[in-house]
């Protein structure tokens, strides 16, 4: 099994309220099927960009600005961590998801933790 986030980005202007509420129900409803498959880790929503706190340490000193690390287009607006067998596997969740209709899912393999006894 390969550790996959699928990243969902979008511009937070492409839907109405409606469409909003059917793409929330239409992933949540992927989500339940994936854990009843055991292939869900987490999935969450996030709230507007505009809400973001941005930081970054340099010499030593915390610097923080609001908004996001970077203007763009489309704008992270959720994740998943799934489980899978392989890649063409994520690419076919990724597929499914209402927001790669409008925007974009980005596939990132995890990095496996390493063991903390060796």
């Amino acid at each position: 099994m390969m550790k996959y986030m699928l990243l969902v980005y979008g511009d937070e202007n492409c839907w109405n309220e409606d469409e909003r509420k059917e793409c929330m129900l239409e992933s949540m409803t992927i989500a339940d099927e994936l854990t009843r498959q055991g292939k869900l880790i987490a999935a969450e929503p996030l709230h507007s960009v505009t809400t973001a706190t941005s930081i970054r340490v340099r010499s030593g000193q915390t610097q923080m600005t609001d908004g996001p690390f970077a203007e763009t287009t489309e704008q992270l607006g959720g994740y998943y961590v799934i489980d899978v067998d392989h890649l063409d596997e994520a690419i076919e969740i990724a597929s499914r998801l209402p927001p790669a209709k409008l925007g974009t899912i980005e596939i990132r393999p995890l990095f496996p933790k390493p063991d903390a006894a060796g």
